[in-house]
């Protein structure tokens, strides 16, 4: 028996996400995990106040012989800019900001990190992938036909931060991630980026070109980032209000920066990703989740997230423009990424991966990271 539509009472979480489930009150488990990770993760508080005090004071003392005292990864995207913002106009911290070029930067998401930076006087360090490496690996996800084709960049970039931060020796990476806007992303809808055991599967079976360059990080390269290197990951948001659409107006007043949206439609792939990729054949629209957060926070009501749900993720001139941009840039005739999209859909399980081994290993890197940042 098929069943019925049905959207959570409190947020706009549906039924298109496979184990969600709701209370009596027609209440849906993301808004309770949603408020469990606020209470255990968000640090407004004065305890919160002071560790965040406390870690600039350690960045600027272990940084004070040194170019640089912390690290920060630059997108263009909201998050990852005001992030930029705080640790340098508000902190006086001295960061080296990292940006990985995948190949697929709109040109808007140029201009705003060049200009943003350039304001606040911060040295860009860019690393550029090799294409014909990535190209392939990017393909290889697609024919993979597993939802989170976004791996291939988001691990690179998080390889990119631990090994910048290792060679300069700079004692703390600084992150846009955050709990108030980014809470609420079901784990069926989006696997691990960290896993290098499934990215060497999927491209071992679809891949043609050896991956030389491509920046990678194993499970026990990061383990010895933290335990040996001793490099601290922070999520500064998590002590600082953060209202999106403020920073957004805030960064175009003072900064110069321009607004792309939609979330991370900085870059054009990803854009394509969210608006085509996951809605026609995975039946996955993440503005839900996006929506859900802000609703939960208080920055939009759920009435607003209805209507916006109810326009098309990106005009269809875009959408069309960006397809056939897509498939050029990736080497796919139209009949090759008609194949890709008529493709069963696959799990991340039906790919060896390391998903026990990360689920084992992320209580100890959470420990470590408390530890580091005191408090337990």
């Amino acid at each position: 028996m098929t069943q019925s539509y049905r959207v959570c009472t409190q947020c706009i979480m549906d039924i298109t996400v496979p184990d969600i489930q709701f209370d009596d009150e027609g209440v849906c488990n993301y808004c309770k995990q949603y408020e469990e990770r606020i209470r255990s993760e968000l640090h407004y508080d004065k305890a919160g106040q002071e560790r965040l005090q406390s870690l600039i004071a350690e960045s600027k003392r272990k940084g004070a012989h040194r170019d640089y005292d912390c690290l920060i990864g630059v997108s263009g995207g909201v998050d990852s800019t005001y992030v930029a913002y705080l640790v340098k106009e508000r902190f006086g911290l001295r960061p080296l900001a990292v940006h990985l070029d995948n190949g697929w930067d709109a040109e808007l998401a140029v201009n705003n990190v060049e200009q943003v930076l350039k304001r606040l006087d911060i040295d860009l360090y860019t690393y550029v992938l090799d294409w014909e490496e990535f190209k392939d690996l990017q393909v290889s996800f697609l024919k993979a036909s597993i939802a989170n084709a976004e791996i291939p960049t988001d691990h690179a970039i998080i390889a990119i931060l631990f090994r910048t931060a290792a060679e300069r020796n700079i004692p703390y990476i600084i992150t846009g991630a955050n709990i108030v806007t980014e809470a609420i992303m079901p784990d069926c809808w989006m696997y691990d980026n960290r896993d290098l055991r499934l990215i060497k599967a999927v491209h071992r079976k679809f891949g043609r070109v050896k991956l030389q360059a491509y920046p990678q990080i194993s499970l026990l390269r990061f383990a010895y980032y933290i335990f040996v290197k001793g490099i601290k990951y922070f999520p500064i948001l998590n002590y600082v209000p953060y209202v999106k659409e403020d920073a957004k107006q805030m960064l175009s007043d003072e900064l110069g920066w321009r607004d792309y949206g939609g979330k991370h439609y900085e870059s054009i792939y990803t854009r394509f990703f969210q608006s085509y990729l996951l809605p026609r054949k995975f039946n996955i629209d993440k503005r839900r989740a996006h929506l859900s957060n802000l609703i939960l926070s208080g920055q939009m009501t759920r009435d607003e997230a209805l209507a916006e749900m109810e326009e098309p993720p990106c005009p269809s001139d875009q959408l069309e423009e960006d397809g056939e941009y897509v498939m050029k840039k990736l080497g796919l005739s139209y009949d090759e990424f008609l194949r890709i999209m008529a493709a069963p859909v696959q799990s991340v399980s039906d790919y060896p991966n390391n998903a026990h081994l990360w689920r084992r290993f992320a209580s100890v890197v959470r420990f470590a990271r408390r530890r580091a940042i005191g408090n337990v």
